[in-house]
């Protein structure tokens, strides 16, 4: 094992996972949806916190294991989670309920992101996470940015892709995909920028304000 790869598992193991959160991993592996590492969710609870975030936007709920971290840690917060899976949403309304978690934080949305951003108002959430059809993570971001509030955030999970994003001749759509939002973003003035090698990768984005 690599000095990186040691690194790597040091950080997960470290992280301490309640119990809400362990059965929904251990859920989402059995249904073969990937959740976030660990490592990755344990970052997403301390921006939620730091950020005092009380509205978070969510593509992609899985079985719920990301909205924990993030719900469990900025305590006031509102939640909307969008999905195409409504089995797997079902499942998280159940985990966010076992984990104490009032049914009033949390709006479940069924239905493609692609056809359900268009529709959610501009600039109206502390936090916008993405991770979700890794094909459309620019448009997906793009939305974000247009969602988030002035300095709110937005947080792109997997950035990079399974060690894709970091080897120029890996070219598959996924691996270019988050090159490219890299790339577009590390220009931007409207941004600020930093990318997390914790789990497959956490992208982390500033709308900087006015």
């Amino acid at each position: 094992m690599s000095e990186h790869d040691l690194n790597w598992k040091y950080v997960d193991d470290s992280v301490a996972v309640t119990e809400s959160i362990a059965k929904a991993r251990q859920q989402s592996l059995e249904l073969g949806v990937e959740p976030v590492s660990p490592a990755v969710g344990a970052q997403l609870a301390v921006l939620a916190a730091a950020s005092r975030a009380q509205s978070i936007i969510e593509i992609g709920t899985g079985v719920g294991v990301s909205g924990l971290w993030m719900l469990q840690a900025a305590r006031r917060a509102l939640l909307t989670s969008i999905d195409t899976e409504n089995e797997y949403q079902q499942h998280a309304r159940q985990h966010f309920a076992d984990a104490g978690i009032a049914a009033a934080r949390v709006r479940l949305i069924a239905g493609r992101a692609s056809e359900v951003l268009p529709r959610m108002n501009e600039s109206s959430y502390d936090i916008v996470f993405i991770d979700a059809d890794a094909p459309s993570v620019i448009e997906y971001a793009e939305h974000g940015l247009r969602l988030a509030k002035p300095g709110g955030i937005v947080l792109v999970a997997r950035a990079l892709w399974k060690g894709r994003v970091a080897d120029p001749a890996r070219r598959d759509e996924s691996a270019s995909a988050y090159r490219t939002l890299v790339s577009e973003l590390s220009t931007s003035s409207a941004v600020a920028t930093a990318i997390s090698p914790a789990g497959d990768g956490l992208l982390q984005i500033v709308k900087l304000g006015v």
